[in-house]
């Protein structure tokens, strides 16, 4: 299928109520084993870049790589550009072909936030792409973008007021979670959710999911969390198999093999939790929808 939208593949999932994977990858073995899960399960998936990754790989070869796996693949795949406080590289990966940005102003006070995120919008509207926006900071680092302190979590009044003045088509509300993996129990705020749904009903979306158990998942995606964000569950997966590969052959120089190994371990991990998220089977639907 053609590469997807952002709105075509949130669209029916915020209407009925599942969860699509956003899977940050880090390299094309990544790459191929989420989109290959997700073919397994015939389920809509989005691929996410961290602007580190972005940076590391270049935009125009990242964008070509995705494209031709991609449009080679039998479910609708969307590209996404995960948290990025830099304008100029928003306007790079539009340039080159995402067709969804995160502008991460949570470092801003809320009205320069709310501004330059109107921007965003309008900029990523001449390529046809949609826009996320965020005011609070999720605690933890993730791929040297956050703060491992959180920060301020607004009224709803205010999320209302910025989803309404920018016209941003997702939204990342504040609900407790974190990046990285959980030191301890996380005390979420469900409840945050429902309410910001009821004023501006459009995706939301859930950040620092690896870790949450599969009841969470699954009630705040029942409240309109349509996006759903796995990246350490990635890194975790691909670097333990491949430590476990090369401890388990250290007379063994086949890269191979070592990648076959990496690229089952990260498509099982994707497997786990396209299913836990209800999207396993929707691909035709949104296909259907075009």
């Amino acid at each position: 299928m053609a590469v997807a939208s952002l709105k075509q593949v949130l669209d029916p999932a915020f209407e009925e109520r599942y969860g699509v994977a956003a899977i940050n990858i880090v390299d094309d073995l990544s790459l191929q084993s989420v989109i290959a899960a997700a073919e397994v399960l015939e389920a809509p998936l989005i691929v996410q870049t961290s602007l580190k990754t972005v940076k590391s790989i270049g935009a125009p070869v990242l964008s070509q790589l995705f494209r031709a796996r991609a449009e080679a693949a039998s479910v609708p795949v969307a590209l996404h550009l995960d948290h990025c406080p830099e304008r100029e590289w928003i306007s790079i990966c539009l340039q080159n072909g995402w067709n969804s940005v995160l502008f991460d102003g949570s470092h801003l006070d809320v009205e320069e936030n709310r501004r330059q995120t109107a921007e965003v919008v309008q900029e990523a509207a001449r390529y046809d792409a949609q826009v996320e926006g965020e005011i609070e900071t999720v605690r933890g680092v993730e791929d040297g973008v956050g703060s491992d302190e959180g920060g301020l979590v607004h009224p709803i009044e205010i999320s209302d007021g910025f989803i309404a003045d920018t016209g941003v088509y997702a939204f990342a509300p504040a609900i407790g979670t974190a990046h990285g993996m959980y030191a301890a129990e996380p005390h979420l705020m469900p409840e945050r959710v429902t309410e910001l749904v009821a004023r501006q009903p459009i995706p939301m979306v859930l950040h620092g999911g690896t870790g949450l158990a599969r009841e969470q998942f699954e009630d705040l995606i029942a409240r309109g969390c349509a996006k759903v964000n796995i990246s350490t569950a990635l890194k975790i997966a691909y670097t333990d198999a491949a430590r476990a590969f090369l401890d388990a052959n250290p007379a063994k120089h086949d890269p191979p093999s070592l990648f076959r190994h990496v690229s089952q371990a990260v498509q099982a991990m994707a497997e786990d939790h396209i299913s836990m998220f209800g999207s396993a089977g929707k691909a035709t639907a949104v296909q259907a929808r075009g």
